[in-house]
Formats: C-alpha cells, sequence, structure tokens
C-alpha cells in the first residue's frame, strides 16, 4: 500500500512536466487548428499544490515557451489568435502563483497547529517509560484522522508503593472539552495512584474528582459527561492483576503460548461520571498473571473498527496465535492489522497499552511481527 502510495505521488509530480511535452507533441503533429493550450495553461494549475512557488513558476515558464517554440515549428497564427493563447497561459501561470501562495500559507499554519497539537498530547498524555516497576511496557495513540494528535483516550501507568497502577480510558466527546476532561482524569488518577491503598479508592477519586469539576463548571457536560475506564494494579511478585472496570472494552491476556483471555469483570459497573444514575460499590477482579505474559488495555477506537462489509474487528480472535516477543511488537502488528482490516480508513481514535511481566532472564527483543489471519 505504502508502495502504490509513493508510485502515485511520484505520478502527480511528474504530471505537470508531461502535459507540456504531451502538448507540445500533440501540437506540433497535428493541423494548426487543433491546439494544446488547455494542457500548457493545466500543467502550472497541477504543479501548485505539489510544487514549491519557484517550481510552480518554472512551469508556467515551460509552458509559456512551448506555446512560443510552437509559433517558431508552425509559423505564427493570426495576431488575435496567438495573443489569446498566450495570454490564457500567461493567466493561468500567475493564478497558479496565487495558488501556491495560498496553499503554503495554508500549509505553515497547519504544520503549526500539528506542532501545538503534538506538544499539548505529549504533556497530557507523556509516552510512558519502557520499563516500569520491573515490568515491560508500550503504548500508542493513533488518531483516525491524519495529522490529528489529541482527543479523549488516556493511558497512564505509573510505579507506587502498592505496584504498579495503570489507568485506561475514553472521554466521552471530542475537541477541547474532552482533552480538559482528560488532564482531569490523568491529575487525579496520578494523585490517588500514589495515596490511594486501594483500587476501588483510586475508582472512588476520579468518580469525585469528575463530579467536582462538573460542579465547578455548573454542569456535568462540560466535560463530556462521562468516561469509561479500566484500573489494574499489578503488585510485586506475586504474579496476579487486580482491575476495576467502569465501563471500558474489556482487556486480553495474552499468554506465550498463543492462547488469549479476555478479562471481563465479575460485576458490570458504570462509567465513571455517572453517579447520578446509580451507586455500586467497585470491587477489583484479581487475574493470574504469569510471567511471559502480555495485557493488553485498549479503547472502542480498536474493537469498533470495521471492514469493508461493517464487521467490527475482534481482538481477541485476531491475536489468538499469535506470539510476539514483547509489548511494543504487540501493538506494532495490531496497528498494521487494524490499518489492513480497515482499509487504512478508522473511524475512532484508539489507545492502546501493552503491559508484559518477563520471565525470569527475558531479553528485551523487539522485532517486527505479522498478525496473519
Amino acid at each position: 500500500m505504502r508502495q502504490r502510495a509513493e508510485g502515485e505521488r511520484r505520478l502527480v509530480r511528474a504530471l505537470p512536466v508531461l502535459l507540456i511535452v504531451v502538448g507540445f507533441v500533440f501540437d506540433a503533429s497535428t493541423p494548426p487548428d487543433l491546439t494544446a493550450v488547455a494542457l500548457f495553461a493545466g500543467a502550472p494549475v497541477v504543479a501548485a499544490p505539489f510544487y514549491s512557488a519557484r517550481a510552480t513558476a518554472v512551469v508556467a515558464a515551460l509552458s509559456v515557451l512551448a506555446v512560443v517554440g510552437l509559433w517558431f515549428l508552425q509559423g505564427i497564427p493570426s495576431l488575435g489568435e496567438g495573443a489569446s493563447e498566450l495570454f490564457t497561459v500567461l493567466l493561468v501561470g500567475g493564478l497558479a502563483l496565487v495558488i501556491n501562495r495560498i496553499l503554503r500559507r495554508s500549509g505553515e499554519q497547519l504544520a503549526s497547529a500539528r506542532v501545538i497539537a503534538e506538544t499539548a498530547q505529549r504533556a497530557v498524555l507523556p509516552t510512558p517509560a519502557a520499563r516500569i516497576g520491573g515490568l515491560h511496557v508500550a503504548a500508542r495513540y493513533e488518531a483516525a484522522q491524519a495529522d490529528a494528535f489529541i482527543g479523549g483516550d488516556l493511558f497512564a501507568v505509573q510505579e507506587t508503593p502498592h505496584g504498579v497502577r495503570l489507568i485506561v480510558g475514553d472521554v466521552r466527546g471530542k475537541g477541547l472539552q474532552a482533552v480538559e476532561a482528560v488532564a482531569v482524569v490523568i491529575g487525579a488518577f496520578r494523585e490517588a495512584a500514589e495515596q490511594e491503598s486501594s483500587l476501588e479508592a483510586v475508582a472512588q477519586r476520579l468518580e469525585r474528582a469528575l463530579a467536582r469539576e462538573g460542579t465547578r463548571r455548573d454542569r456535568l457536560d462540560a466535560v463530556e459527561g462521562f468516561t469509561t475506564a479500566v484500573l489494574a494494579e499489578i503488585p510485586r511478585g506475586d504474579g496476579t492483576v487486580r482491575l476495576v472496570n467502569r465501563g471500558h472494552p474489556e482487556p486480553l491476556l495474552l499468554y506465550p503460548d498463543g492462547s488469549v483471555d479476555m478479562l471481563v469483570p465479575a460485576e458490570p459497573a458504570l462509567p465513571l461520571g455517572m453517579a447520578d444514575l446509580g451507586v455500586w460499590p467497585d470491587r477489583s477482579d484479581a487475574r493470574p498473571f504469569p510471567a511471559g505474559a502480555t495485557l493488553l488495555f485498549y479503547t472502542d477506537g480498536l474493537s469498533e473498527a470495521r471492514d469493508g462489509r461493517g464487521v467490527f474487528y475482534d481482538p481477541r480472535a485476531r491475536l489468538r496465535g499469535a506470539v510476539f516477543p514483547g509489548p511494543e511488537a504487540v501493538l506494532d502488528a495490531l496497528v498494521d492489522d487494524v490499518r489492513r482490516y480497515t482499509g487504512g480508513g478508522a473511524n475512532d481514535d484508539m489507545a492502546l497499552l501493552a503491559v508484559a511481566r518477563p520471565t525470569e532472564g527475558q531479553p528485551d527483543r523487539r522485532r517486527t511481527v505479522r498478525i496473519v489471519k
């Protein structure tokens, strides 16, 4: 797919010169009443979105030279006809330069917006370290739209006195309000993860933080209403993971033999920020997390990705049977597989977090693994 896209880009960049060459050959080999002035005029217009201002001017100049060169080959046409052709090419060439300038300014503004957005995302969602508390960690944020960097998906990993604690979540909605809600949740999590003795207490702190923010803004919807989230705690040395799931897609546990388990909560719970609809005490589920296994957390941008027939992507089925050398390889293979499955057009952002418990003396190997189905 990448090679095809690269070939298409090369063709588009070569098209202005091809138009001039084809137009010159056509005009030189046909009767004088047939003219290729449309091709000469079109060349700088095609060049404007893809070439620099100088290169676009060169293409416009070549188009003018082609018209004048044909006069010498075929004889100068009538004054009116010749002036009309030359004026058309000059006018369209000038318009192409104006278009190029407008596009360049827009591109500079877009590039600036990209830098700002990427900086904001890194500030709110810094990439976790590759090793935290003896675990191997990899995280990825994949935006549905090209060049979009920020949204409502979130993740955080932190080493605490209680073990490694983490959160993966998804704020309802998009835009700056969703980013503000992400900042509220991440900030509350980092503080509560250090201070609270239980994972259930961490979840309650997040609930109160969202309620407090909603009150400060006079309406809960100002922070996008609710946030689905799964919290995990991996204590040191006991080979287990504790989970509190607040309405979020169930994480997967990938075993070193290629088998995959879905960690479904024993009792379903409402997302964070929906305490007004009912209050149930949080209860964490303890699950085995053996050496060599990898925990995969994700947002619904993954599980709700669709193929051309509208069939949802099933990460459990797609990953079953695949073996990976580390969490980074899991995410690389998963992202590539989703792109192939959807044809490169995901409908929603997705946040991915993989945490592996290494075996004794396991090297931190990284290589590309492809999911084959």
